[in-house]
């Protein structure tokens, strides 16, 4: 007969040995790197001529925002590293978030959750909790093109869908 003792130590070990396997198995397929599209934007001249250029990344269900601000800000590209993107899903509730140029800032609607742009999306004020994902972008000549997402799109497991 297993004493109560034993019985604890038998039940603790096996379900200690498939926890740390499931951890192992996690860890090696959400390591695997995604693979994002390519997608040209725009050249320069449209951005300095419109400042914002709305478009979708990395899918068709992912709104975005590309903005040349007056300064320069992380992750920039361009002239003085000044143009960046955004997904426009606020990290709180999903709700599109909206460029404010006078206050050079991404602020969402519903909540009115705050983001600046000119620190890679961090949080200013509001109910979120993380910062706007951040589309990386590089210059190919003057096309403007969107090669990743830094961060994880509101609603989603996984960026690329």
């Amino acid at each position: 007969m297993v004493d109560r003792r034993n019985f604890i130590k038998a039940s603790v070990a096996g379900a200690v040995l498939p926890a740390a396997q499931l951890t192992q198995n996690t860890l090696a397929s959400t390591s695997a790197e995604q693979v994002f599209p390519v997608l040209n934007i725009g050249t320069l001249a449209e951005v300095e001529s419109q400042n914002v250029i709305e478009f979708s990344y990395p899918d068709s269900a992912s709104p975005a925002i590309l903005i040349r601000l007056e300064e320069a800000a992380t992750g920039g590209i361009g002239p003085n590293n000044s143009i960046v993107a955004y997904s426009r899903l606020c990290t709180h509730k999903g709700c599109p978030v909206g460029y404010r140029p006078g206050r050079q800032l991404l602020i969402c609607p519903c909540h009115w959750s705050t983001f600046d742009p000119a620190r890679a999306g961090t949080m200013v004020i509001g109910q979120a909790s993380q910062s706007l994902p951040q589309v990386m972008l590089r210059l190919d000549e003057d096309v403007i093109q969107a090669y990743g997402v830094t961060g994880l799109i509101y609603g989603r497991q996984t960026n690329i869908i």
